[in-house]
């Protein structure tokens, strides 16, 4: 079996293993800008005290407590705060404990070893409200452990009305096998797995919304063409190989597939959008330049896209409604802007600009016209791709001499090396 179907069947394998316990939904809403929620997660309790539960029990908790931090919305309860209160009892919890070192929230867990495998079940309490909130229950093998970890913050996330984020995954291209091919891996970098083994240039990999696809383009022959990978099936199907294909795009309900290509008479680059049920492909731009880079609005009535209209070597980043009308300009100031990526959660779109031959991502809000500078580093930082919530960007830079993939939040914070393994770039994060 090959390393991405071992991948794929313990996902479905720990989904169907899992329980919850919790009595209705509850949504903990707090404003961005706001303080963050603080929240004790103590370490878990281990059952039977077999070396296999402890370390299950010791490495679910590390990772558990690096996805909380990431979230920047909950604040982990410095650990020396433990020891002003009382050992955690499951049987009982004394919520006046909690609250008397700032908790606002509670995790619990147990873990312990049954037949070789591992089971972990967690609890989540309100401490203010003295209230269970909601509880899960897994089964796995040791190397589902970072799996159960990133599924219960994903819980926490869901409390505050959230879209899952540590369970979601990130499509790249790397040569760290000799060719250019596509890989996936999790938000923070681990379980990197190989998608394509065509043994060409494989690139621009682009996730469907349901998680199942990747589009991506290939040279097969003498031009590039777009292609659909089904990750659970293995199987690809062509979907443009007329003319050069390529810089594919989704459209939020899966639907439609916006892409660049040169398959018009003229044989200059425009974008075109495929009807993926029918595959009627219709073109929507109708000019003498180069435009490329489509990116879908989060209600999927426009796109964002890279134009030269305004002269060779001078892109910039345009606006239109999803059939082509309504061109008009979103960027300002500055002769180079590209590689636009609408957030999948706002009017704000990411994009790469170039000031004294260096090469920034940057965030234009579309409705107020402000920019925010996401990095500063005097190298190329290249190809910014949104989080599901809107709060990071992935992308690629040279920051560390060979390309690679990092991330980083909304505001500029937070910088991540995700990759060091051979060159990586082009990321994609699902939505």
């Amino acid at each position: 079996m090959k390393p991405l179907q071992k991948l794929l069947g313990l996902l479905v394998a720990l989904t169907a293993a899992s329980g919850t316990f919790a009595q209705q939904e509850v949504v903990l809403k707090i404003s961005e800008g706001m303080p963050m929620i603080t929240l004790a997660l103590p370490e878990f309790v281990v059952r039977g005290g077999s070396p296999a539960a402890q370390a299950a029990a010791q490495e679910i908790h590390q990772v558990l407590m690096e996805d909380v931090k990431y979230t920047r919305i909950f604040q982990p309860l410095p650990k020396e705060h433990y020891g002003y209160i009382r050992p955690l009892d499951l049987d009982k919890i004394f919520f006046k404990d909690w609250d008397s070192v700032q908790a606002r929230l509670l995790v619990t867990g147990e873990v312990k070893e049954d037949g070789g495998r591992i089971s972990f079940s967690s609890k989540i309490y309100d401490v203010k409200g003295e209230t269970y909130l909601i509880g899960k229950f897994y089964q796995t093998e040791k190397n589902g452990l970072r799996l159960v970890a990133h599924k219960m913050a994903d819980e926490l996330l869901k409390l505050h009305g959230e879209k899952p984020l540590f369970t979601t995954k990130i499509a790249f291209v790397s040569n760290r096998d000799g060719n250019d091919e596509i890989y996936i891996m999790d938000y923070d970098g681990a379980n990197a797995t190989r998608v394509t083994f065509n043994k060409i240039k494989d690139y621009m990999p682009a996730w469907s919304p349901d998680q199942r696809t990747i589009a991506f383009t290939s040279y097969r022959g003498f031009t590039a063409g777009l292609y659909l990978r089904n990750i659970y099936e293995g199987t690809e199907t062509p979907v443009a190989t007329k003319g050069t294909s390529y810089s594919a795009a989704f459209s939020p309900d899966g639907r439609k597939l916006a892409f660049c290509s040169t398959m018009a008479e003229e044989g200059n680059a425009d974008i075109f959008a495929m009807d993926l049920e029918t595959k009627k492909t219709k073109r929507l731009t109708f000019n003498a330049a180069t435009e490329t880079a489509p990116s879908w609005s989060p209600t999927g009535r426009e796109l964002a896209f890279t134009t030269d209209r305004l002269g060779a070597g001078s892109p910039q980043i345009y606006l239109m409604d999803a059939e082509g009308s309504n061109v008009r300009k979103a960027s300002f100031g500055g002769n180079y802007h590209d590689a636009p990526a609408w957030a999948p959660t706002s009017e704000r779109v990411a994009f790469v600009s170039r000031v004294d031959n260096t090469f920034d991502i940057y965030v234009l809000n579309l409705r107020t016209n402000q920019i925010t500078k996401l990095t500063e580093n005097n190298v190329r930082n290249e190809t910014p791709s949104w989080s599901p919530d809107g709060r990071h960007v992935v992308f690629a830079s040279n920051i560390s001499g060979s390309i690679q993939i990092y991330t980083v939040d909304y505001d500029g914070a937070n910088l991540r090396k995700l990759t060091d393994r051979g060159e990586n770039k082009l990321p994609n994060w699902t939505n």
